[in-house]
């Protein structure tokens, strides 16, 4: 007969964990249900701790293990703290999903530097995320995945660049064209630990988002898909929806 201990153990070394960090109501959403229902166990994460409670208690419904991690993504103290904390509540992290982003500093021009300072520490706290998860990652090689929600205003072209200023959302889209560029360097120098890093570039509006007006033509569940089906083919780096 196994003692306590070792049997929760074993327990977590047969579970998936997936950290899903920028939980909302859209993609992520999609993304814990699409993994959840493939076994994964579910660390959600994000500030509002209210929005995380109900998205667990909606994941524990259909079946899900899933516990909410409120966390400042931006601060990579607390950051490198949640993981630890992801760790003991379900286990080693097997996929790190980052799906955080921030809509600030929609002007350049004028936007407060402390504010853009704000905006770009998530590119900070996404580097803290993986390098506080890598251990879990590197045990568990060639099962393991660092994935980026992608957005096309990280694309280089006029248009976008005159989309994203008509928009107000200039430092959201520095941060996704920076964001594009680590997912790619982290699939070179992850790929040499078995650890896959690839990327779903999201080129609509998502419906049920914050950005959904009513125009809304992408399914979160559709791109849910488009994560799960990266992860388990492990290639390429990027796909765009």
């Amino acid at each position: 007969m196994l003692s306590s201990g070792r049997a929760f153990v074993i327990l977590f070394a047969m579970t998936k964990t997936i950290l899903i960090c920028g939980y909302g109501k859209g993609i992520s959403a999609g993304v814990a249900s699409r993994f959840g229902a493939a076994g994964f166990a579910v660390g959600l994460v994000a500030r509002n701790i209210d929005k995380l409670a109900a998205a667990v208690k909606t994941l524990s419904a259909a079946g899900v293990r899933a516990v909410p991690l409120p966390c400042d993504l931006s601060d990579p103290a607390a950051v490198t703290a949640m993981v630890a904390q992801a760790r003991r509540d379900l286990g080693p992290v097997t996929v790190l999903h980052w799906n955080a982003y921030s809509s600030t500093a929609g002007d350049l021009t004028t936007a407060r530097i402390e504010t853009v300072r704000a905006a770009l520490d998530g590119i900070t706290g996404c580097i803290a995320a993986v390098q506080a998860a890598l251990p879990d990652l590197q045990m568990q090689h060639c099962q393991s995945a660092v994935l980026f929600t992608g957005g096309g205003l990280s694309f280089y072209g006029p248009r976008v660049d005159a989309l994203a200023t008509q928009w107000g959302v200039m430092g959201l889209a520095v941060v996704k064209a920076a964001q594009h560029k680590l997912a790619g360097r982290y699939a070179e120098k992850l790929r040499e630990h078995g650890i896959y890093a690839g990327e779903v570039v999201v080129t609509g509006i998502v419906k049920g988002t914050e950005f959904d007006t009513g125009s809304g033509t992408l399914e979160p569940a559709a791109i849910a898909e488009k994560f799960f089906g990266l992860y388990t083919a492990r290639a390429p780096l990027t796909v765009n929806i």
